[in-house]
């Protein structure tokens, strides 16, 4: 399948140019198995211009000192956890390190409720068991062995919502740099390059915390959410236009204004005061991530490519935001209606979006 038909292809893929640029100027010290040297790592996340003047896009808007701890991390034999709410770019950081490090992201185990010990460990081919008996050729790995034995960086999404009897099989594997098979009566020790990325929500319902022995195996990150409006506004325009690019959309017209009463609203809303700080507000159950801001404005941009003039309005805005915002009907809603009576309805300018807000409640 060609890149072009993906609908979202991974970053080694969607960056390969830039990986490549990267490889061909990079003179430093790379740690063995590593694509790239750990400054280089850095420069692929942040952006920047190479000696060739290649551009290097920003992939992530934030603490250049959260990523060079993140990076160096990976260096040593402790394991990476980023942790923070829903939509702070855990997910998207940890993909683009294993891209930049191992040139692969594919590397992944999706942590849930009901995950069993097989997706960390192996599996078995029950056909083949069944007639040789235990066997290499037998034996299905997981994610994670499969990064053991290839020296490279491998990923654990949502590693919280693991039980935790299930997390605790990755003790060994973390200390002791090995998977025992005692099926096979052998094991699997990890190669030099082998470390491992979790991300963690800790607003999350369900959360099954980390034992301390686990624990203790990682290095934790706590990734933040955007410092400054401008920021936030910066990072959903990028992201905006990137998954317009991605989904075939037609490039709708200017849409910085509307972004930015987007971010506005859902930065007030997640503080409990307008920017001013002059009015408290009532918050939400939701968490107003900046990954929400670009769904929403996602959805504004079809309506507006698709059934406008191409224009994103207020009205194109107005269904997601509320569906964004509103996810207790009796608790949001109340909030909602009070946010837009005395903040929304009094600003110049806003009459717009206040008139499709209330219409859509």
């Amino acid at each position: 399948m060609s890149e072009s038909t993906v609908l979202r292809p991974h970053a080694e893929e969607a960056y390969a140019d830039e990986l490549k640029a990267l490889i061909a100027v990079d003179k430093n010290k790379k740690p063995p198995q590593w694509k790239l040297s750990p400054g280089a790592v850095v420069t692929y996340l942040l952006g920047g211009e190479l000696e060739d003047g290649t551009q290097i896009t920003t992939k992530y808007f934030g603490s250049r000192r959260l990523i060079e701890v993140a990076v160096a991390t990976l260096v040593t034999d402790r394991a990476l956890l980023l942790v923070g709410i829903p939509g702070t770019a855990k997910t998207w950081v940890s993909e683009h390190l294993t891209a930049a490090i191992s040139g692969t992201s594919t590397l992944l185990v999706q942590g849930t409720a009901g995950m069993s010990e097989e997706a960390l460990r192996y599996g078995w081919n029950y056909a083949r068991l069944l007639a040789e008996g235990p066997s290499k050729k037998a034996l299905v790995p997981s994610p994670i062995m499969t990064a053991m034995q290839e020296g490279k960086i491998t990923r654990v999404e949502e590693l919280t919502r693991i039980p935790s009897d299930v997390q605790d099989a990755l003790i060994t594997i973390l200390s002791e740099k090995m998977m025992p098979v005692p099926e096979l009566n052998t094991e699997i020790q990890a190669r030099q390059g082998f470390n491992l990325i979790a991300t963690a929500n800790d607003r999350d319902k369900g959360v099954n915390e980390l034992s301390s022995a686990l624990r203790r195996r990682f290095n934790t990150v706590v990734m933040p959410l955007p410092s400054s409006l401008e920021e936030e506004v910066k990072i959903v325009q990028q992201r905006v236009g990137e998954l317009g690019r991605h989904l075939d959309l037609p490039k709708p017209m200017d849409t910085i204004a509307e972004i930015h009463r987007l971010v506005t609203i859902f930065r007030e809303l997640r503080t409990g005061k307008t920017a001013d700080g002059r009015t408290k507000l009532k918050v939400p159950t939701s968490t107003l991530s900046t990954a929400e801001a670009i769904s929403v404005m996602n959805s504004g941009q079809a309506l507006a490519v698709h059934f406008g003039d191409g224009e994103v309005k207020a009205a194109d805005l107005a269904a997601s935001l509320t569906g964004a915002i509103v996810k207790d009907p009796v608790q949001d809603k109340l909030v909602w209606q009070e946010y837009l009576e005395t903040v929304v309805r009094e600003r110049k300018d806003w009459q717009d979006l206040y008139e499709a807000c209330k219409a859509m409640l």
